[in-house]
């Protein structure tokens, strides 16, 4: 189980299929999800300033040792992911695995995993349905004329043996026999009773034999009229064959993995876990997930939900961008009507299923993701719509997609979520709420930058990370610094050879002077100036990017002047291209 965090951050709620909670699903705000998906008493208190994140995002002064438990924090997650591997597995958890296996073959060879097809609604079966109570009412019309018949009948009958007391007794004839409809149910449930002894001694037999194991019974009535035949059919034999996310529920290893997800979730409950899979599998069917996947649902909130690189333990990393629909167009295309937030709902599980169909269920691979959900110029609780349409996708996925969320990161938090958190956090299980870290705006690229590489950042959240062709991508590794106010920082690039230098620089929330030059090796060299000293705000640039030809041995120096009383976070990173002669 994972340890149990001491910070703010543990106190939100997921709105992926997490764990269990101990009251209903909280409000749309919360989290379109996942997602994902996750299981799991002490309330941790949440701390008083927005701006401090649950892994302890804000540097304060602190004895030494809690700060080495923050660098701890800053290298690894609150929440230690459980193993999947079987054999590492403690022998209780083993034990219900191989239940839950047990109970799903039982279920997949009585085909209990078959939703019963669904009658149509026609006209007639409407006018049908409209006569039934007029029907009963008739039928309990005639039961109440018949009990007062028989009454009847049976004071005349008491009258007349009471006045025919001395008289010889006569015998009456015997009733005659029930109709030959009884016979012919007896004569059914033998032929039944034979073709399922005859199954039991011959496992093994085949489709055809079954088909053939149909008998028509010749029932002939009082009347003689034509014979009818009566159709007894033997229930298959062959187990039913079921998939979820691309992987059957009973094949290899891959398989485990994705039980022991539905264990996790109920608390390796077995019955309550093999419900869960049953309930999940036919919704799916009815959903139609697999016709879901093909369909071709628009680009209308692709920056809504979209992924966007890795962690740093290799989770995908999925991003919910809330402040989106501060969009008056994009929100009544999205909620004005039942069709269209139906839509967005359809759209949302096709999003979270491609997702989840590239992890890797491998026992030893990434099979949940990490979930950025950016609270900025979130509609909050005012939004009647996307309320409605949140809760409805939230329930949802905690339904039928479990354990698929390792971390759940809120950024840009404001104070009213604070607030709310406060009052959701008793509800929560320790193990959903130690997957949860929250940071405030001035605090949202720091928290990011703990589990996810500045590279892999998407720039709009301060890292490096941009669409298009660049210089560099995410394979290329980031430099990260830390600037003290008030201070100068200088940043050396030597080159030794001719060759083409690259590079580019960023500084989170910028405000500080940035200036290049190259400085060659020889005492009698001319410096000479590449980028000319210039402050640099926010609004101006997100990532500067140089090139320098250098044709003598020297190096290029960067100088970042932070002249504001906060610190800085500097990022950068280069390469150079050797120039052929």
């Amino acid at each position: 189980m994972a340890q149990e965090p001491q910070n703010p951050a543990d106190q939100v709620l997921t709105t992926t299929s997490e764990a269990p909670v101990k009251q209903p699903p909280p409000p749309a705000e919360e989290v379109v999800a996942a997602t994902a998906a996750t299981t799991d008493k002490d309330v941790t208190p949440v701390a008083e300033d927005p701006e401090k994140p649950a892994e302890a995002v804000a540097e304060t002064a602190k004895p030494a040792d809690e700060t080495v438990a923050d660098n701890k924090i800053s290298q690894s997650v609150s929440f230690k992911e459980e193993t999947n591997v079987v054999s590492e597995l403690p022998d209780l958890q083993k034990k219900a695995l191989d239940e839950l296996k047990q109970l799903i073959q039982e279920a997949l060879n009585k085909h209990e995993f078959t939703a019963p097809p669904a009658k149509p609604v026609t006209p007639e079966v409407i006018a049908q349905e409209e006569k039934k109570p007029e029907e009963e009412e008739e039928k309990t019309e005639e039961k109440k004329e018949q009990v007062t018949e028989e009454k009847k009948e049976e004071t005349v009958v008491v009258g007349e043996e009471k006045a025919s007391a001395s008289e010889e007794p006569k015998t009456e004839p015997e009733a005659p026999e029930a109709p030959e409809a009884k016979k012919v149910e007896e004569t059914v449930v033998e032929v039944v009773e034979k073709i399922a002894s005859s199954t039991e001694e011959d496992g093994a037999k085949t489709v055809e034999a079954i088909q053939e194991s149909i008998v028509s019974v010749a029932v002939t009535n009082g009347d003689g009229e034509q014979p009818v035949a009566v159709d007894v059919e033997v229930p298959p034999s062959t187990p039913e064959e079921v998939e979820i996310w691309g992987i059957p529920l009973l094949a290899d290893e891959r398989s485990d993995v994705i039980l022991l997800k539905f264990l996790r979730a109920r608390d390796f409950k077995v019955k309550e876990a093999f419900t869960m899979i049953k309930q999940t599998v036919l919704w799916r069917k009815e959903f139609g997930i697999e016709a879901l996947l093909q369909e071709d649902l628009g680009t209308d909130w692709d920056k809504v939900v979209f992924t966007d690189g890795y962690d740093k333990e290799g989770h995908p990393v999925y991003y919910n961008v809330f402040g989106e629909f501060e969009n008056k167009e994009l929100y009544q295309k999205s909620f004005s009507d039942d069709e269209k937030r139906n839509k967005f709902i359809r759209w949302r599980i096709q999003s979270l299923e491609k997702s989840v169909r590239k992890l890797d269920f491998a026992p030893s691979g990434i099979a949940t993701i990490v979930q950025i959900n950016d609270l900025k110029n979130s509609p909050g609780f005012v939004k009647k719509e996307l309320r409605q349409a949140t809760n409805q996708a939230l329930q949802l996925l905690q339904d039928n997609y479990p354990e698929f969320v390792a971390k759940q990161i809120f950024i840009n938090v404001p104070w009213w979520y604070l607030a709310f958190s406060r009052m959701i956090s008793p509800f929560l299980t320790q193990r959903t709420k130690s997957k949860f870290v929250f940071a405030g705006s001035s605090k949202s690229a720091d928290t990011l930058f703990k589990y996810i590489a500045p590279q892999q950042v998407p720039v709009q959240y301060g890292g490096l990370s941009r669409e298009g062709e660049q210089e560099f991508t995410t394979a290329d590794p980031a430099t990260e610094v830390i600037i003290k106010p008030a201070t100068k920082h200088a940043v050396e690039f030597p080159i030794s050879e001719k060759s083409t230098l690259v590079w580019e620089i960023r500084v989170v929330d910028w405000n500080v002077s940035y200036g290049a030059e190259f400085v060659p090796s020889a005492e009698d060299g001319y410096t000479v100036i590449v980028q000319k000293n210039r402050k640099i705000s926010p609004a101006d640039e997100t990532v500067i990017n140089n090139t320098f030809k250098i044709g003598e041995p020297g190096k290029v120096v960067l100088t970042i002047d932070n002249q504001t009383s906060k610190k800085k976070k500097l990022l950068y990173r280069s390469k150079t291209i050797p120039i052929s002669e």
